[in-house]
């Protein structure tokens, strides 16, 4: 069955997906550790009403390695972790977001899209239930993976 919604409350950090109002699934998320903010440059999860713009790494293995959203043909381990510590992993899959409010998320100096917030997966090694990320929401691997297998392109996206 597919998304018609999806919610993300920043407070609880979890991630509900909706299908004619009926909840089809719920995940732990880790967003901003910089709070909730929409500025360019500010490392905040937007808030607002947001749409899927993009689905990206359909048909690549779970913890596929991204950079510009780009396989890089690696996959994810504590190994390649603990080698280059510096990275800010994006992994598995992207659902990437665009910005519904204009001069809230869309447009300026506050545009989600401009901006590169996705949904996407993290290592491992990163916490779930606790804001640590640079802007995105991060998500378990096996959870994105079947997020993403849900989420059509256009599919509406609440952050509050």
């Amino acid at each position: 069955m597919r998304l018609d919604l999806i919610h993300i409350s920043l407070e609880q950090q979890m991630l509900t997906g909706f299908n004619a109002g009926r909840l089809l699934c719920s995940y732990p998320v880790s967003t901003a550790k910089n709070g909730a903010g929409e500025l360019n440059g500010s490392g905040c999860t937007p808030r607002g009403r947001h749409r899927v713009r993009a689905r990206i790494g359909e048909g690549q293995p779970l913890g596929a390695v991204f950079i510009g959203r780009r396989p890089t043909g690696e996959v994810w381990s504590s190994e390649l972790a603990e080698a280059q510590p510096q990275r800010d992993w994006i992994l598995t899959r992207i659902l990437w977001l665009c910005g519904e409010e204009v001069g809230v998320n869309r447009g300026a100096d506050s545009d989600s899209q401009r901006r590169y917030i996705y949904l996407h997966g993290t290592g491992d090694d990163q916490l779930m239930g606790t804001p640590l990320s640079h802007g995105c929401v991060r998500l378990r691997n096996p959870d994105m993976l079947a997020l993403f297998d849900m989420t059509p392109a256009g599919c509406p996206v609440i952050i509050e």
